[in-house]
């Protein structure tokens, strides 16, 4: 019985299926696109020079109606189901107040029009952690993270993309190197097994 029970202990546990890693992906699906679509908004500000003031709003609402269903299902009791409706409602009001705010032309005379991209990202980010942190959600606050994270990333990127393509180039050149020498290990580790085995 010792030697059945050490080697159940001993086995690798089985990976997620498909099934669990397929929830697991559509459960995290609304994260990644907010965060695509807050780094499409910037992108494009970017480029084309024009502050999306409609984008921005519907981004800070959709995230809102986000971490509204999320917790949802966790929320016990019409009271407290309503109670976060009005706590998201008027967090996301005030975020989309200060977004305004910062559109207002006055304000926006003094920031260049890319420059009103990333603050419009940076108070989208802190709109959502600072949601994530009251609905003690950590993967709404790691999206405002991350988003909030994406800010000096796009202006560091804009700054240094032949560095950072440099750098992307030597990345891969190493992890060519490094998975032929893999695939080149197993041969010469079984071929001298075979002849430890012939001698």
């Amino acid at each position: 019985m010792s030697e059945i029970d050490a080697q159940q202990r001993d086995a690798p546990e089985p990976p997620l299926t498909r099934a669990g890693a397929g929830r697991f992906l559509w459960q995290q699906l609304p994260y990644a696109v907010a965060l695509l679509l807050a780094i499409a908004g910037v992108a494009y500000t970017n480029v084309s020079h024009q502050p999306l003031v409609g984008y921005w709003e519907f981004l800070a609402l959709a995230i809102g109606v986000v971490c509204v269903i999320t917790k949802w299902p966790e929320t016990e009791g019409r009271d407290m189901q309503i109670r976060l409706v009005w706590t998201q409602a008027l967090h996301w009001i005030a975020v989309l107040i200060t977004m305004n705010i910062m559109l207002v032309s006055g304000v926006q005379q003094m920031l260049p029009t890319p420059a009103t991209g990333l603050v419009l990202l940076t108070l989208l980010a802190l709109g959502t952690f600072l949601a994530g942190i009251s609905l003690l959600s950590l993967q709404i606050a790691f999206l405002g993270l991350a988003m909030g994270a994406a800010v000096p990333a796009i202006s560091w990127l804009k700054q240094s993309i032949f560095f950072f393509l440099l750098g992307a180039v030597l990345l891969i050149g190493l992890a060519i190197s490094f998975w032929l020498r893999q695939d080149s290990r197993p041969s010469r580790g079984t071929s001298r097994a075979q002849h430890q085995t012939e001698g």
